[in-house]
């Protein structure tokens, strides 16, 4: 599987949006593979985290986030979900997960319920290894500063916004992970 492929089909035009999903991604990307390579007794799958990483924001396209060039109708927290049921119709169901369960240190069934996003009523939180790996690499990156890599502190704070229970599973991930 090429990501690219998969990119180049719903980001044809290279335009703003696609620079900033594609920076942003090799970002994710590098940061979870060198620290796949720092554990390998965490025996990760780092040809799929090469692939999902990737892949893990493809949905923003279709939020409504004009900061980021994004001039879709969905609200962004829907981001995730998007790329999943793209990549679930690809034929790539493993890959979808990735993308459904990254936001944040992942959503939970109360979270979603008690802010009344619009998406479905279940559990999206980081499951195996690569996932995690995947989504605690991710807060290191913003959208609007592609040059810059977060302190862990900073990636810390950008996460306060989901709650206290996302903060226990960062901590615990800077544990394992760094």
């Amino acid at each position: 599987m090429n990501p690219l492929q998969i990119i180049n089909k719903y980001y044809p035009t290279d335009d703003a949006l696609r620079h900033i999903l594609l920076v942003h991604s090799r970002s994710v990307t590098d940061k979870a593979l060198a620290l796949a390579a720092r554990h390998p007794e965490l025996g990760v799958d780092t040809a799929f985290v090469a692939e999902a990483a990737m892949l893990h924001d493809l949905g923003i396209f279709r939020t409504d986030a004009a900061g980021i060039q994004c001039f879709g109708t969905e609200p962004y927290i829907c981001h995730g979900i998007i790329g999943a049921d793209i990549l679930r119709a690809e034929g790539y169901p493993r890959h979808a997960l990735v993308c459904e369960r990254h936001t944040g240190t992942g959503l939970t069934l109360r979270q979603i319920e008690a802010n009344h996003w619009p998406m479905p009523r279940r559990d999206m939180r980081p499951v195996t290894i690569e996932e995690q790996l995947i989504c605690f690499a991710d807060k290191f990156f913003s959208k609007t500063r592609l040059d810059e890599e977060k302190t862990p502190a900073a990636a810390r704070r950008s996460l306060e916004k989901f709650g206290a229970d996302g903060l226990v599973i960062f901590d615990d991930w800077c544990r394992r992970f760094l």
